[in-house]
């Protein structure tokens, strides 16, 4: 299979005994979009490595198709490039994905997986959902994922370009089996909102496969808790919460 050279960034320290974390960002996201308001927390206890995803922000575009197991070929070649496996990886939203390919098919090189507002089946999504994909535009898309691309990358063609693959791969997902979610080994968290696009029955149908999960059901929306730009951006009581728990989550005992 042939890889892409991610563009990455590193923030905080190495800490003893305690694994990078690596963040994945969500559709038509970049590093900042959608884990820029926690970095500065997550950074704290130990080094988190943020990557972008084929054609988004800073990762050029290629002709190579963008698919989630693509995408999760690219992340494994990178922890296995930058030597710190196996890492902690968390994921939002269309991230989670190719985090759960990843720990799927390389369980060496992940300790604990965060999977936060994702899916592993389509009816795990709000009643609707796919159907926005049918004929998606780019007038469609959240101001503030459009400035956080601009910001990055000014070309509108290349804004295009990268709308579409993340339309075409939503178009494409496929069903996780289940078998294939309970080879997951590692302990994994699922988070959710309470009025996210991901039905907090699926998060815990999620957590009820993997064999080493919780689930976590926060009152918030999709990405709000992360402080994501097109939620806001910023980190409310709720998201300081939740950003303890996933500290303590990748701490080195679990309860």
């Amino acid at each position: 299979m042939t890889t892409l050279d991610l563009y990455f960034e590193t923030y905080g320290a190495d800490h003893a005994g305690v694994p990078p974390l690596m963040l994945i960002h969500g559709g038509a996201g970049t590093i900042g979009a959608h884990w820029g308001a926690a970095i500065p927390v997550l950074s704290q206890t130990r080094r988190v490595i943020g990557v972008e995803l084929q054609g988004h922000g800073h990762t050029p575009h290629t002709d190579r198709p963008y698919t989630f197991e693509n995408s999760a070929g690219d992340i494994i070649a990178l922890i296995e490039k930058l030597g710190v496996g196996p890492v902690d990886l968390g994921a939002f939203s269309s991230g989670g994905p190719a985090a759960l390919h990843v720990a799927q098919n390389r369980p060496d090189l992940i300790r604990r997986l965060v999977i936060a507002s994702s899916f592993c089946r389509r009816d795990g999504l709000l009643d609707g959902f796919w159907d926005g994909f049918d004929d998606a535009n780019i007038a469609s898309l959240p101001p503030a994922l459009r400035a956080a691309y601009e910001e990055i990358d000014p070309d509108p063609d290349d804004l295009t370009r990268m709308f579409e693959l993340d339309v075409s791969l939503m178009r494409g997902f496929v069903d996780v089996d289940d078998d294939a979610m309970r080879a997951i080994t590692c302990p994994t968290l699922f988070v959710s909102g309470r009025t996210d696009v991901v039905l907090p029955s699926h998060t815990q149908q999620m957590a009820e496969l993997v064999p080493n999960a919780w689930s976590l059901i926060l009152p918030a929306g999709h990405g709000d808790y992360l402080g994501a730009v097109e939620a806001g951006g910023e980190l409310g009581p709720v998201g300081r919460t939740f950003l303890g728990v996933v500290d303590a989550f990748l701490g080195p005992d679990l309860a």
